[in-house]
Order: structure tokens, then sequence, then C-alpha cells
């Protein structure tokens, strides 16, 4: 409602009602209904002058339209004034009904049967609001075909209030609906504040229920006229997409949700809801798309410094994330009181928001014209590329006209327009949506055809996890061509993953011609898409084909699912007489080393020409290129250095890690592994560092030797963490499972038929202690040896 104080807060919530602190005492609510009456008298007297404004020119019209020259016709007339003198009447009577009551205020005043009559007049809105996109479509259409009354109703004025300068007929009209909303809001404010011995009480009550049932019944039809509130041309402004987004606010982290009209994007952040009240939004800022750039950043321009949040905080909230999932299941099943489940899923949310919050780390910035810049901190360059097209679009056709009281009518409207209800968290699913898939995705990107000139190609593939999406492969860039042939397989680790996304881009490597934007890679997106990962459909063990069609480019894909149960399976080799599945001791003495050779060929290769790879160990490398690795070390041979030094890094990385993943025991045996999950747990660190430590010198020598010659290799590829962005706990994270986790899984497969390929969460916590243990040996200083002769065993060669 108009009257405001300068503070922004509605005037008479300076009376200090507590609503949060419960009821408040009589006086003080007696008092505020005074406060509240002052309130409703304001916003009707700006409401009157509105009607009179537009009743003023409506009488010369009138006489006009019986004359020679008439500005406007009889029915035109009719059109546009209709209903608004019986809403003046109304106003009219009620106001002068009031004011002397406030005037000489007691407590023991009444006031509902004033309300009461009020609401009883309410279906003149109901005529009103179903002629409403008539009036305002006749009145644009009478301004453009005629001068004179245009020009009468775009001079509107109204007595007594600020903005008469301001005043058209055009915004006139639009107040009123608005107005009958906010109307109800201070009755209810009202009722709230009379107590329920005074008179009024039940005609207020009365007032109120059916102001809200005539609200009721308009909503719908008054839904389209406030999300539209035409915009020049007489065209409607709707809304095209939605989402929640973390802005960068100051350096902090905040959660909005984004709106994006035919003509503006506005960010709104959810109020707090107080006692049952519905949700509201509070309009943080807005751009018209006509003043919105994405403009390039100077270089020696300062960009926003992004706080970015250490993996391990993010893997901490993963864990208690699995946790609490873990303990929900559990009372799901011993059918405990719904009350603890309810505190647990509360705190579900409450770390599932928090890692929403701080796990995106990819800058999507826009700018105003005046020079106002504002950021989002977003996890994919697919939601980016897909905001930016969806307003350069939109930018092409839209024109821009906005009055406060719009804007207020908008952003009050959010809550019925929004697309997007709830955040991405797995606690808004209902329990028999898929939790998505556990496991890995083997991904052959084939070929792509639709470029419309020679360029140097390359895709990356994205999945899901955790509720945002994380770059999981590259392929190669295919150079000079418009119909590129990569044909690469990709193995992907999904953490309950729905959604396979593909991006394109153009490689560009002439870097001085391109200024960047916001400061990103010069890449171009060439095009986007996504697939659903049916957990139905990829039950079949086989190959699945298909394409993905993106603005006019299309991607041919094949596809594969192996649940965790199967990919994860240690199995060993038929054949003894290669290295992959057989047992360490046995290539050891088979090579006359401490260490596989295969295991000292790859970290060579790597200490090389991959200490500087962005995501070595962690990006994916082709697993054809794999595969043949494989081959040649199972054959020994001896070409396979000359084989290495041809390849991609990535691959190298990839064969190391499947060496490690195919021995038939984990590097850290079946038989501790139990004790190092135990020793990994316990709280005392004097306790902790013994336990660990003699657990480790426990392990048969090619097995230590082996982890102590990887240790130091990863240690050093984590000293070069600012340019490759591998961490320590990033390593212990890639590395963890693949060197601890057991042959033989207690779990079997599922035996609900129905959920054949997904996994519980449990499996997650597996996954993060068996990470926690290859970090804590990662963190350690110092490791003793058993062998003074430590060094010279690590770096020898010999075989």
């Amino acid at each position: 409602c108009p009257q405001k104080h300068s503070s922004g807060e509605l005037l008479w919530e300076e009376g200090g009602h507590c609503t949060e602190q419960g009821e408040p005492d009589l006086e003080k609510g007696l008092e505020m209904r005074k406060w509240v009456l002052s309130g409703i008298l304001a916003s009707e007297e700006t409401y009157l002058s509105h009607l009179e404004a537009l009743l003023l020119p409506m009488k010369p019209l009138k006489a006009a339209a019986t004359t020679s020259q008439p500005v406007l016709t009889s029915q035109q007339i009719e059109t546009i004034f209709f209903k608004v003198p019986e809403l003046y009447e109304i106003h009219k009577e009620f106001y002068d009904g009031l004011l002397p009551r406030v005037q000489q205020w007691s407590h023991q005043q009444r006031v509902g049967d004033l309300f009461q009559k009020l609401a009883s007049q309410l279906g003149v809105y109901r005529a009103f609001v179903d002629n409403y996109e008539v009036a305002m479509e006749t009145a644009e259409k009478c301004c453009q075909a005629n001068a004179q009354f245009a020009e009468i109703s775009e001079n509107l004025k109204a007595r007594s209030t600020k903005e008469s300068k301001d005043q058209t007929m055009k915004n006139s009209l639009e107040m009123l609906p608005v107005t009958v909303v906010c109307l109800c809001s201070c009755w209810q404010d009202l009722l709230k504040h009379t107590p329920v011995s005074h008179p009024d009480h039940p005609l207020l009550q009365d007032a109120l229920r059916i102001s809200q049932n005539f609200l009721s019944s308009i909503n719908e039809e008054i839904t389209p006229r406030r999300q539209s509130m035409t915009v020049k041309k007489g065209e409607h402004r709707q809304l095209l997409k939605d989402s929640f987004m973390v802005e960068l606010v100051e350096g902090a982290r905040k959660l909005r949700h984004v709106f994006l009209f035919t003509d503006l994007f506005l960010c709104a952040k959810l109020k707090k809801q107080i006692g049952g009240k519905s949700q509201q939004y509070d309009c943080k800022w807005y751009i018209p798309l006509t003043d919105l750039s994405f403009q390039m950043v100077d270089e020696s321009e300062a960009v926003p410094n992004i706080p970015l949040v250490p993996d391990e905080e993010l893997d901490a909230m993963k864990i208690k994330i699995s946790q609490i999932k873990n303990d929900i299941q559990r009372e799901k099943r011993a059918n405990k009181g719904s009350k603890v489940i309810e505190r647990l899923k509360k705190k579900l949310s409450e770390q599932e928001s928090l890692l929403l919050l701080m796990s995106p780390n990819m800058a999507f910035r826009v700018h105003n014209r005046n020079g106002k810049s504002y950021t989002f901190l977003i996890s994919s360059d697919y939601e980016r590329a897909e905001w930016r097209e969806n307003i350069r679009e939109q930018q092409k056709k839209c024109d821009f006209s906005l009055t406060s009281v719009e804007l207020q009518m908008l952003t009050n409207s959010c809550v019925k327009l929004q697309t997007v209800h709830n955040i991405p968290l797995t606690i808004n699913k209902e329990d028999d949506e898929s939790p998505g898939l556990y496991g890995f995705l083997n991904v052959i990107v084939h070929s792509a055809t639709g470029f419309k000139q020679s360029s140097n190609l390359y895709c990356t593939l994205e999945v899901d996890s955790f509720g945002y999406f994380v770059n999981k492969a590259k392929t190669r860039v295919y150079r000079d061509t418009t119909e590129p042939n990569w044909n690469e397989e990709f193995e992907i680790e999904l953490e309950g993953s729905q959604t396979l996304r593909i991006l394109c881009y153009e490689k560009c490597y002439n870097k001085t011609k391109l200024t960047k934007e916001d400061g990103e890679s010069t890449d171009r997106i060439m095009g986007k898409g996504q697939i659903q990962l049916d957990p139905q459909a990829l039950q079949d063990k086989d190959w699945q084909r298909t394409v993905i069609s993106m603005n006019g480019v299309e991607v041919k894909l094949s596809v594969k699912f192996t649940s965790r149960e199967f990919s994860l399976k240690r199995m060993p080799s038929r054949k003894q007489t290669g290295v992959f599945g057989v047992k360490i001791a046995i290539v050891t003495k088979r090579e006359r080393s401490k260490v596989p050779y295969i295991v000292r060929q790859c970290v060579e290769e790597i200490e090389r020409r991959g200490m500087e790879e962005v995501g070595i160990y962690r990006v994916s490398g082709v697993a054809t290129d794999i595969q043949a690795l494989k081959a040649a070390f199972d054959v020994n041979n001896k070409d396979v250095s000359v084989m290495m030094s041809e390849m991609d890094v990535n691959a190298i990385a990839g064969t190391l890690k499947l060496y490690f993943r195919e021995l038939p025991e984990p590097l850290f045996t079946d038989e501790l592994y139990p004790n190092f999950a135990e020793g990994i747990a316990l709280s005392d660190p004097v306790a902790k560092e013994s336990c660990m430590l003699n657990l480790l010198l426990s392990l048969p020598e090619p097995n230590l030797v082996t982890f102590l010659f990887l240790l130091d290799h990863l240690k050093r590829v984590a000293e070069r963490e600012s340019v490759n962005k591998m961490s320590l706990h990033n390593l212990a994270t890639v590395f963890g499972p693949t060197l601890l986790r057991p042959s033989e899984k207690d779990s079997k497969i599922p035996a609900n038929p129905t959920r054949p390929i997904t996994m519980t969460d449990s499996w997650s916590l597996e996954v993060m202690s068996q990470v926690q243990v290859l970090l804590y040996f990662l963190q350690l200083e110092t490791i003793p040896t058993p062998d003074s002769k430590r060094q010279s065993i690590l770096f020898s060669t010999e075989v």
C-alpha cells in the first residue's frame, strides 16, 4: 500500500507490534489498531485522488461525444471508464465514514460496520476486473489514434499526491486492481490487532472472509494482468525463465531467485515467512533488457575476487548429507516417530542449501548501462550460455516501461509466476522419484555435423552431482573441419546423477584477436544439449546410440551404464602373464623390481609433461587410448614408452588409475582395510597417528613401497595446485577408492527389481572414508620407513 515510511517499512509497523514474539499485550494491540487505520486512511486518500483524476476528463469527453467533433465515441468512453464512478462513490463513502472516527479515537471506537459494508460492495471490482484488459487496450489504441486524447491521458493531475507530476491515465487505471489486494492485507493487520472481545472482531472477521473469497475468485483473472500490466505497443510482460542463483554481494554469497521477463531482468530474494503468511519476494534490483549487457572486461579492470570454498569443506558437507540421508532411511525402516524424521529432514535441507550456496565458482556478470555491475556464481558454462542466449534473443524485440507501482505488483506476482518453486535439493523430491544413478557411465562422442564453417572444435561433458553440474571430460580439438570425427570414449563416475550435458566449443588459438568476455576463456560455445539418464532405459548392458540436436548442430553419442556393484568389482585376470588384474607381489617378483614397471613409467611421463595439466587425474582420458596402453603393458611391449610420448597425458593418468583399480586385491589389502577405516575414525590425534602408521608399515613390502612411491608423486602434483587445480584433497578423492576399495563387497545387488541400478548413500559414506584415509597420509609431513634405503628404492628404475 502506498503509505510508506522513508525506511520503506509500512508506516503502521513502527507501532511496535511483535508478531514474532507472540501476541502483543492488549493495550499495545489497541494502540496498533489506530496505526493500522491511519495507514488505511492514507491509502484511501491516494486511491481516491487517482479515481478523481480519472473522472476529471471523463465529463468533458462525454459532453464532446455528442458534438460533431468527438474526441472519443460514447462506447470508447464507457469501455475505458467502466465502473470508475461507482468505485469512486464506494470508496468516498468509506473514507468519509472512517475519517471522523479515527479523528475522535478511543479504544472503544467501532469501525467494523464500515469494513463489512465495503466488503459487500466488492462485486463492483469483479465487473471492473472482467473489463480491465479491454479498457487498457482501448485506452492504448485511442492514444495512438488521437493526439488530443493522448495528451489528456498523459497529463492527468491527481489532487495532493506527490507523484502527480508522473501520473498518466495508464498508471491510474493500473492502480485499481492492485488496490483491492492491498486493502485486504491491511484488513488482516486490523483484525490481528483487534481483541477477540471487541465488538468489531466478528464484523472484521466477516469482512475479511468475504474479501478473501472474492480475491481467490479473481486471482486467476488478475494474474495475467499482474504479469503483464501492458508494456508499450500493447504487448504483455511475460515470464520467460526463472531460476535460483548465487549472487556475490560485497564478497558474500547470497541465494537469489532471478526472473527474466520479456523486457527486464529481475533479481529477487524470498522473504522470511512469518506465522503462516504465504511466500513473498523482495526486489533487490532489476535491469531493463534495453540497458543490459555482458560487456567486455578490460584486463586492467578489477574483477570481483570470488571467495572459493576449499574442496575439503565441500566434501565435509557431502559426508554430512550422506550421513543424514542414511539416518532418515534407518528411521523410516524402524518406523520411528515422524518428529525424528522431520528434524533430520530439516538438517538435510540446511546442509544441501549450504552446499548449493558454497559450491558454484564460475562468474556470470550482468552490467547495467548506468555503470552498475552484478555478479552471480554458477557451476556450469551451460547455464551461463543459456541465460545469455535467452537475454540476447529477447533484447532484439523488447521495449521497456515500468512504474514503481508496476514494479511492486510485478514482484508480488513472482510467487504465482515462478516456474522453479524449490531450490534443487533432494529433500524436495518425492520418495518415489529416482534418486539418480550411482556407478559409471561410458560415453563415446562419435561425431558432429551442421557447422556452417570450418573451425577447430571440441566437446565437454557434464553430469549433475549433489544438485549442481560438474565438468567431467573433454574431447581433443579436431582441427579445421565442419564435420569433426572424435570417436573418443570416456568413463564418467556418477553420484546420484540424472542428466548428461554436452557442450560444443570452437577453440580459439589466436588470443590477440579476442577480448575476453568477463575474463573467461576465449573459446566460443557453438552449441549445447542434454539427455536425461533414465534408469529403466539404461538397465540394458548394451551401448545405446543417441543424437543430441543443438542450434542446428547434431552430435552423435553412445552411452552405456554400469552400476557400482559391477563396475567396482575387482576382477582377477585369467591370464597371469600380464600386469592388469595380477597381484602386485607376482608382478614385482617377475620384474625383479620394488615398484611395478607400469607405475614407474606412467609417473615418469606425467612428471615430464603432465604436472601443469589442469585436472590431471580428475579429467577422464580417452578410453580407447587407455585400452591400447593397457594392452601394450600387458604384453610387456618395450615400445610402450614411444607410444606414451605421443599420447594425451590424461590417457596415461587414466591407465595408472585403471591399474590400481583392477588389482585383484587393493593396495591397502582386504585384510587391513577394516582397520584403516576404524583408525581414521579415531578422534585422538596421537592415537590416530600411531594406529595409521603401524597399519601402513604392516603392509606387504611391494604394496608399501609402491604406495610410498605414488605418495611422493601425488605430493609433487599438489605442489603445482595453483596451475593444475589439483589439491591433496582432489587427489585423495580420485585415488582413495582406487587404492582402498576391498575386493569383496558385503552389499549384494539390491533385491528390489524396480531399482536394480541405484544404491543408497551408505556407499558415499564408505567412499568418503577411503578418501579420508589417503588424505591422512598425503597430509603427513614425514612417514618413517622400515627400510633406510627407501630413497634409493623409490627412485630406482632397475628391473
